[in-house]
């Protein structure tokens, strides 16, 4: 199996057939349909569009609250395992809509690698562009699907170029689409010289695949019309020598990205697309903590939690947090510590996920994401390991850029509202700051839509009517520095600061000017607009 680094020794077979890797994409670029299709071919789901042995068919199973079955968009990240081929698959869903972005970052620290679906129309949209970003500052490699290619889309060098030159990555053509739009027949796949047909009848159906002994082979005539085979011909013999080969360490690098041609609502291209993630995506790879980097191959069990989702079944006031294996061989009932706490914690019931399916797990190896049911004992960025103090870095938390003020529609459930806040900002879903000054809440997020998200939730989740008002402040930075100067800062500046949900100081600012005037004027206070989720 391909290794990033050739001194590392060959990882367990267990962990060795694990992908962890997350789909990352514009709004509207098919991801999910992508994901409902890699189910499909998990052998997870018997059709695609329906839930198996559920009342509610032809809904998508990854998205499962009820904003995201209302608008059509993925909001909360869920994590689905299942088999192809030799593989164990672990897909991490990333929520595509650009007010998530915060929740997305923290999901990318738990994958291996990331799939990047763009539209064949569209080419490299603004949002795909960001998340791109977050994956380059992480290094991971990057399988890429051009989506749509049944529907009118450009010309498939000029999208090669625009990725080459928008992300700066190497791009290299895991398959050639033939024809376009209606014209649009199918692939001839390079890297096994086959010829890949789409069966536009019946779009759960996998294509047929046709060995061929290259693009000269009469075979092709009988089924790609002459037209198409001349440019096909033409236009492979180009990409052959403008474009590089197929690299497998430079992709494991993170240098160069594969692109593979197709058509998801089709279920055309996907089959082609998963044998690559097999084949030329990392195996779980070690794990930065402090102290230690950590190992997959490590005998004691480490994992980290990068994301706690409440409520996820409404009828159990039940949190899950969603904890990255990243190393050895977890047993269910095991005891684990919880390193800020220092306290053991017995894992009774861990979850496996298959979209809004849970099954209990019995086990699981490093890469896997499992779902610890939890009172709040859990945040995001906590560590489990079998003793051992290690805490992984590199969990990052954002200042918002919107603050509003909340306010409970009925007074007398403010503090009904304070514990539904609070939940939230454990989920990692909005920040909470209590003003020293002043009574409420002020709630700051990262996209104007989660202050609906927010308040359709606690409304469904608490039965609380709430309601988010302006607030004099517009942004927060977190306050450190030596003690004294922290307590000094904090009292000339009361009508300022709050605290967050973890009782760390919080600056509020008006204008960027609150903000130059502490640089000038206290030296030793730092305000960032970052901090990392690890506590303890």
């Amino acid at each position: 199996m391909l290794d990033t680094a050739s001194n590392r020794p060959a990882l367990p077979p267990e962990i060795a057939r694990r992908r962890t890797f997350a789909i990352i994409s514009h709004p509207d670029a098919g991801k999910t349909t992508l994901t409902e299709k890699f189910l499909l071919y998990g052998g997870a789901i018997q059709m695609a569009g329906q839930v198996r042995a559920k009342g509610e068919a032809r809904r998508t199973r990854s998205d499962f609250m009820q904003m995201e079955k209302d608008r059509g968009i993925s909001v909360s990240a869920s994590a689905m395992s299942f088999d192809f081929k030799t593989f164990r698959f672990n897909l991490v869903d990333t929520p595509g809509h650009s007010d998530f972005s915060e929740d997305t970052y923290r999901t990318l620290t738990a994958v291996d690698a990331a799939v990047m679906v763009i539209d064949g129309a569209k080419g490299v949209e603004s949002q795909t562009q960001k998340l791109f970003e977050v994956c380059r500052l992480r290094d991971l490699p990057i399988l890429t699907f051009c989506n749509k290619m049944d529907r009118e889309s450009r010309d498939t060098f000029e999208i090669i170029d625009e990725i080459q030159e928008m992300l700066a990555i190497d791009v290299t053509p895991a398959s050639w689409p033939i024809g376009q739009g209606r014209d649009f027949i199918g692939c001839y796949d390079i890297l096994h010289d086959r010829l890949e047909l789409m069966d536009r009848a019946d779009r759960n159906k996998v294509a047929e695949s046709i060995k061929i002994a290259g693009l000269d082979d009469p075979k092709l005539t009988e089924h790609v019309p002459a037209n198409l085979i001349d440019q096909l011909r033409e236009e492979v013999e180009m990409a052959r020598e403008l474009l590089p080969k197929l690299n497998p360490q430079s992709v494991l690098e993170g240098h160069m990205t594969p692109i593979w041609f197709g058509s998801a609502i089709n279920s055309f291209g996907v089959k082609e697309l998963m044998e690559g993630i097999g084949l030329y995506g990392p195996e779980p790879q070690p794990q930065s903590a402090q102290s230690r980097q950590i190992s997959p191959e490590e005998k004691n069990v480490t994992g980290f939690v990068f994301k706690v989702q409440a409520n996820m079944d409404p009828k159990h006031r039940d949190r899950v947090a969603f904890l990255r294996m990243a190393s050895g061989h977890f047993k269910r009932g095991m005891k684990l510590t919880h390193v800020r706490s220092k306290k053991p914690m017995t894992v009774s019931n861990p979850v496996l996920f298959l979209a809004s399916d849970r099954e209990l797990a019995e086990e699981a190896w490093a890469g896997d994401i499992i779902g610890i049911p939890n009172h709040g004992q859990l945040r995001i960025g906590d560590t489990l390991t079998e003793g051992e103090a290690l805490r992984v870095t590199g969990i990052p938390s954002f200042a918002p850029e919107l603050l509003q003020q909340a306010r409970a529609g009925d007074p007398m459930k403010a503090k009904h509202l304070e514990k539904a806040l609070m939940q939230f900002a454990e989920e990692g879903a909005a920040k909470v700051f209590k003003p020293s000054f002043g009574s409420g809440f002020i709630v700051g997020v990262v996209g104007a839509l989660q202050f609906e998200v927010l308040a359709s939730r606690i409304e469904q989740e608490y039965g609380l009517p709430v309601r988010f008002e302006g607030s004099q402040f517009t942004s927060a930075r977190w306050v450190t520095g030596p003690r004294d100067a922290v307590d000094r800062f904090t009292a000339a500046n009361k009508q300022h600061i709050a605290h967050d949900n973890d009782g760390d100081v919080v600056y509020l600012t008006r204008l960027q000017w609150d903000i130059d005037r502490v640089e000038r004027d206290w030296p030793d206070i730092t305000l960032s607009a970052t901090k990392e989720m690890m506590v303890g």
